[in-house]
């Protein structure tokens, strides 16, 4: 008998303590404020980019030409450059020959610039080459153009 009274005294206490439980979290909740102005917040941050396959092979680029200019010891010569290929362009690297106008074919100086980022499609970029002035000013420039996995053709245009 003592076992009976112990049980239903359990269970009238388990049954006390759910209920109680129950109503604390079904406490209604405070009418909400008035609605005010929002603050303006930061815009949401741009998207990460996707991944572009890269170009296998010949990879075409417009060019806009800039001026090639003397400052100091060095000619500094500015290309803007545009992806107009299906894929992105990884590893473009742009070299820069000057030739002597007088002695036929013979290098005068030289630069070379790296992009190392990939070079996404519809991007522009902009190119600086940096080459030294020898003893001999230099007259004729040859720009050449490479990537990662292959060659790149180049076109002039007027601009974008």
């Amino acid at each position: 008998m003592n076992r009976r009274v112990f049980a239903s005294a359990v269970t009238l206490l388990v049954a006390a303590l759910a209920t109680s439980s129950a109503v604390a979290q079904t406490k209604t909740a405070p009418p909400p404020a008035k609605a005010t102005a929002a603050a303006p917040t930061a815009p949401a941050p741009a998207a990460p980019a996707k991944w572009v396959a890269p170009v296998k092979g010949l990879a075409t680029v417009d060019m806009v030409p800039g001026q090639s200019k003397i400052v100091g010891k060095e000619i500094v010569t500015t290309l803007k450059l545009k992806n107009t290929s299906t894929g992105s362009i990884n590893l473009l690297k742009v070299d820069e020959l000057w030739y002597d106008k007088s002695t036929p074919r013979k290098l005068v100086s030289s630069a070379t610039s790296y992009y190392r980022k990939p070079f996404l499609p519809g991007e522009i970029i902009d190119v600086e080459l940096r080459a030294p002035v020898g003893a001999a000013p230099p007259d004729i420039n040859m720009l050449t153009f490479a990537h990662a996995n292959g060659a790149v053709k180049a076109s002039k245009v007027k601009g974008f």
